[in-house]
């Protein structure tokens, strides 16, 4: 395999980000299945050696850590700035054989090397019967965290969208790809599929709610950086040194069902191959819906400063900007974020945009249009006031629109009709070159502008 930096300096960055994309797909599917096959130190050393490999092909990427971490944490110093860094690319190397050991042995493989701590206050609170909620954060391998909860006697069912849904700019071969070898492997683990808050699923609070009656384990990240159709939500709490706009239902569930609400995180050891899993005392819910949230924020920042490399928007500076942590100068400008229309919804304001929408000025509508390859057929008579020149015909799969009148090359065919260059002679009509008359029938100017429409389609 190429080294990213030797892409980019043949083929410039476009081919070095192909270069990268075409190597993390095969390690997802092919390499890390292998190293979840392999005795567990020497599967996991190998992929700490890749993450060694990829740090150093990507100057970039080391550099924009860099600067986030001294920006959010400036205790760092130069030795541990750097051993931060190094383990954020080796964690996410370790994460797809994470992945792979759910995906092809099952949970138990996994299960042997993860430590399990505060079991017992999961225990104590759905004892309780008002089932619980871990409040958790992008931190380790904290997806397999929550899908080994299931084999390890709780039902559990995540609050949340699949990163690879609604990331925008990714296609549709890479959701279908991160479908396949991320997100199956661990939704099997779990009790039922993600409840997934679209904007304007409504519906999704009432579901958690059920989850928690039936004395179930409810998880929510509370780190995620909010959608414009969600900022007007978010509150403003104390965060890593700073303070960052954060979405609180996880406390607003809480005071809804009377559930307990514990952290949960999941780090990995210096040996990357195994890891504990941390459930804390429930924490106080106490106070108004601000105060019981910066209680939760507080846990969650405190786990990230004792484990810097184990969060994973350290390496994304405009996500850290739209949470507030960075100013805008230092990643993009918070604007509206694109995502997909939830299924069964059509793309609205602040997702991403779908077929092109073509329209048209003043377009006569009808209930039904008949259209043809070469000719346009009408239904009935059409009488109009003055003849309609026409410089050609203008045909359409389906709808054929025009700004205000339809134009032929010279002659127009229509059922019982004859039509000349110059003027349209019909069954029982006489044709006069300013009016056009017939026998039985009285015609106005807004009711034959009306008939005139019979071949005019919608535009939507």
């Amino acid at each position: 395999m190429a080294d990213a930096g030797g892409a980019r300096g043949v083929g410039g960055p476009r081919l070095a980000r192909l270069a990268r994309t075409a190597e993390r797909a095969a390690y997802w599917v092919a390499v890390a299945p292998v190293l979840a096959l392999l005795p567990a130190v020497l599967g996991y050393r190998i992929a700490s050696w890749r993450g060694d490999w990829l740090a150093r092909g990507q100057p970039e990427r080391r550099a924009e850590l860099a600067r986030n971490l001294r920006l959010l944490d400036r205790r760092l110093d130069a030795a541990a700035e750097r051993a931060a860094i190094r383990d954020w690319f080796r964690a996410t190397s370790c994460e797809a054989v994470d992945v792979a050991r759910l995906r092809f042995f099952g949970a138990r493989p996994l299960r042997r090397l993860v430590s399990i701590r505060g079991g017992e206050h999961l225990s104590a609170a759905l004892a309780a019967g008002k089932g619980a909620i871990l409040c958790s954060a992008h931190f380790g391998s904290y997806d397999c965290a929550f899908s080994m909860l299931g084999p390890s006697g709780f039902r559990v069912t995540t609050i949340g969208r699949w990163q690879h849904k609604y990331t925008a700019g990714m296609s549709a071969a890479e959701r279908r790809f991160w479908e396949i070898v991320y997100a199956r492997p661990l939704q099997r683990r779990r009790h039922r599929p993600n409840l997934e808050p679209w904007p304007g699923r409504v519906e999704i609070a009432a579901k958690a709610a059920a989850v928690l009656r039936a004395g179930e384990v409810v998880t929510i990240s509370i780190d995620v950086p909010p959608l414009d159709s969600d900022r007007a939500r978010a509150v403003e709490v104390p965060f890593l040194g700073g303070r960052a706009r954060l979405l609180p239902g996880v406390v607003t569930l809480a005071k809804l069902t009377g559930a307990p609400v514990m952290t949960c995180f999941m780090r990995r050891s210096s040996d990357y191959r195994h890891q504990v899993l941390e459930i804390s005392e429930p924490v106080s819910m106490e106070g108004d819906v601000l105060t019981a949230f910066s209680r939760c924020a507080a846990g969650v920042s405190a786990a990230i400063t004792k484990h810097p490399s184990h969060w994973a928007y350290f390496a994304s500076s405009g996500d850290l900007a739209t949470l507030g942590l960075l100013p805008p100068a230092h990643g993009r400008m918070p604007g509206p974020v694109q995502v997909p229309a939830a299924p069964g919804q059509a793309p609205g304001p602040g997702r991403m945009p779908g077929p092109e929408v073509i329209t048209q000025p003043e377009v006569v509508t009808q209930p039904e249009a008949v259209t043809q390859p070469e000719v346009i057929t009408q239904p009935e008579v059409i009488t109009q006031p003055e003849v309609v020149a026409q410089p050609e015909v203008v045909t359409q799969p389906e709808v054929v629109t025009q700004p205000e009148v339809v134009t032929q090359p010279e002659v127009v065919t229509q059922p019982e009709a004859v039509t000349k260059p110059e003027a349209v002679t019909k069954p029982e009509v006489v044709a006069q070159p300013e009016v056009v008359t017939q026998p039985e029938a009285v015609t106005q100017p807004e009711a034959a502008a009306d008939r005139a429409a019979g071949h005019v389609a919608t535009a939507d």
